[in-house]
């Protein structure tokens, strides 16, 4: 179900905007659900990799951490929510 529904998410079909689209990403295709807190990172992380930063660094709620670090490259905070479907840069 996990990546048929990010699919369907990411393609508007359902009509939603992109914070409903990415909480319930979050929400309903990770277990345990990702906090709440990091509707607005991984927004931010899709507009930078849109953009060809994949670099960016993006800061992270408190208390969640990226290698320890308090920031995460906008590529990994892609990879590991499985944002995928909302990319449309390309290398």
């Amino acid at each position: 179900m996990g990546s048929t529904l990010a699919r369907e998410l990411a393609g508007g079909d359902l009509g939603l905007d992109l914070r409903a689209q990415i909480t319930i990403q979050l929400r309903s295709n990770h277990y345990p659900p990702v906090p709440y807190e990091m509707v607005d990172p991984c927004m931010d992380a899709i507009v930078a990799y849109n953009d060809g930063d994949t670099d960016l660094l993006i800061a992270l709620p408190s208390p969640i951490k990226w290698k320890g670090q308090d920031h995460a490259p906008a590529y990994a905070i892609i990879e590991s929510h499985h944002l995928n479907d909302w990319i449309s840069y390309e290398e």
